[in-house]
């Protein structure tokens, strides 16, 4: 497990599965923001499911995020678009909606900046969010990461454009 102040980072178990599927991807809307993709049903015990335990891939890494003090899960993190040879990474984070604007969601990206730039050894980690996604946007700033840009009209949210915002940060800007 890696560790923050508050949350803790661990594989994902089988037991997690119907937790995050009923809390994170039976919200419609929240799964639109959160993925940009047209939602479509998904069984929570197929490997289609969004949170199905997979064995680990070089360009994937993924996480339950289980609150420290309790052990109860709280939501998902994971460094996704894992690209070797120019280290670099997307950060992304869902947590459930009993858990959320408690601060858990700085810990969390703190704890995966951690694990890119010292574990991993990436040079870059890169989040991006949609534009009006305050709490990721806030939340990612605190955690050190810059605003670099705005694609404008990228995502296709429920039947509107939506601009995303790009937020980066460099190994050498993480206070390790």
């Amino acid at each position: 497990m890696l560790y923050g102040d508050r949350v803790g980072l661990r594989a994902r178990l089988d037991a997690d599965v119907p937790i995050l599927y009923d809390e994170l991807y039976s919200d419609v809307p929240g799964t639109l923001i959160a993925d940009g993709d047209p939602w479509v049903p998904k069984s929570p015990g197929r490997a289609s499911s969004p949170f199905a335990v997979r064995d680990p891939v070089p360009e994937h890494a993924g996480f339950s995020v289980v609150e420290l003090d309790t052990k109860e899960l709280i939501g998902v993190a994971s460094l996704w678009g894992i690209h070797l040879h120019n280290r670099l990474a997307h950060l992304g984070i869902g947590l459930r909606p009993a858990f959320r604007g408690r601060g858990f969601g700085l810990d969390t990206v703190r704890v995966l900046c951690h694990y890119g730039f010292v574990i991993r050894g990436l040079h870059r980690l890169q989040i991006d969010t949609l534009a009006d996604n305050d709490a990721m946007i806030r939340t990612a700033e605190r955690a050190g990461f810059r605003r670099e840009g705005v694609l404008r009209g990228a995502a296709y949210i429920a039947g509107r454009w939506v601009d995303e915002i790009v937020l980066g940060q460099l190994a050498d800007e993480w206070p390790t």
